[in-house]
């Protein structure tokens, strides 16, 4: 069965979950896949003329022959009520393209990103196969009409598609208040990525307790400072890009390092004694389960995190410190940074978070 995958990042980006899907599906079933690039879905705002496109890793730049890529023309006007006349009128070349696509055979659709192309779509290829991939909460990404406009177009899009794969436990109670045809498929690792179990390094390292991703809305700087004020011998080692700067003169053993490739954030984590994650507890990362536990975990590391998403559900998990209001953070610190994996365990982590076992959900042959 063919695919046409409506992604919520564009092909040209480091590999996500959306490029795992693809992937994961055209092994299972050798078929051809139609992969949309997103376009706008919410209003501008200032931010979008500084922010810069993320960090491409060559795997992502390539394009397999089993994949067609489709970058659609668009404005961001998608919130503006009566703009689907005007955007429609840019997508018929892509409609003629994806018409053609599914006319060679029984096709999917597979929503990565509540949207009215989507819709349009189910609505141009009637009675294909269905799926919405929740990544994310995405209305809690927007503000006003546009946190509006997202929150109906995803109620139409549940209404329409016959299963919804959710990327978290709170996301997945969410989305069942909505449709009962919701299955759990949480996030995972490329392990593919990571460097062989039998190399990585045990034993004593440079006390760094590192980060690595975006500085959003979403980074508990306060938290962050008040880690690295109770633990002054242990270095806090903060890489990815800012948007979000420091409330105050950051203390001395907080290094700030630029955004660098997945490959280089890897080679990162590996440099690390204990991995962060430092999120502020808000709508936005109520439904998260971050892919950076995943990898921090598969390199034997530490994890301190805050109690948000499916980190909640963590804190009796080998090797996972959950901070709350009150917590002593330098024996938190202490306790990660004494303790220390072994391979067999994580050879062990490895083999249970791996991408191909996570969307077996939607029964992929089914109907092929």
């Amino acid at each position: 069965m063919r695919m046409i995958y409506l992604s919520p990042v564009p092909w040209a980006s480091f590999s996500q979950r959306p490029h795992h899907f693809v992937n994961g599906y055209h092994q299972q079933t050798g078929a051809p896949v139609f992969w949309i690039d997103p376009y706008p879905t919410r209003l501008p705002t200032l931010t979008d003329l500084t922010r810069k496109p993320p960090v491409a890793d060559q795997q992502s730049v390539s394009v397999p022959p089993w994949l067609q890529i489709c970058k659609p023309r668009s404005l961001p006007i998608e919130p503006i009520p009566g703009s689907a006349l005007l955007l429609k009128r840019l997508w018929r070349n892509l409609f003629k393209e994806a018409a053609a696509f599914s006319a060679k055979g029984p096709c999917m659709i597979c929503v990565g990103k509540p949207s009215e192309l989507a819709l349009q779509l189910l609505a141009l290829i009637p009675g294909s196969r269905a799926v919405y991939d929740a990544m994310d909460d995405f209305p809690a990404f927007y503000q006003g009409l546009s946190r509006r406009s997202m929150e109906r177009r995803q109620a139409q899009l549940i209404g329409q598609v016959g299963t919804v794969l959710a990327s978290s436990s709170p996301l997945r109670d969410r989305l069942l208040g909505m449709t009962d045809q919701v299955e759990l498929a949480l996030n995972a690792c490329d392990m593919h990525a990571l460097a062989p179990v039998e190399s990585l390094d045990f034993g004593v390292k440079q006390q760094v307790l590192g980060y690595v991703g975006t500085l959003g809305r979403w980074f508990d700087w306060e938290l962050v400072i008040a880690l690295a004020q109770a633990n002054p011998g242990n270095q806090i080692r903060l890489i990815g890009p800012l948007f979000t700067p420091p409330p105050c003169v950051l203390p001395a053993n907080i290094e700030l390092l630029p955004e660098c490739s997945h490959a280089g954030a890897i080679a990162a984590m590996t440099t690390f004694s204990v991995g962060l994650i430092p999120f502020k507890l808000t709508r936005l990362t109520a439904s998260v389960d971050p892919i950076k536990y995943y990898e921090y975990r598969a390199l034997g590391l530490p994890v301190i995190s805050t109690r948000f998403g499916e980190m909640a559900l963590r804190d009796r998990e080998p090797g996972v410190w959950i901070v709350d209001e009150g917590t002593d953070l330098g024996k938190t610190a202490m306790e990660a940074l004494s303790s220390q994996s072994d391979r067999s365990t994580v050879h062990q982590f490895r083999q249970a978070h791996r991408w191909a076992q996570r969307f077996s959900a939607i029964n992929l042959k089914n109907g092929q």
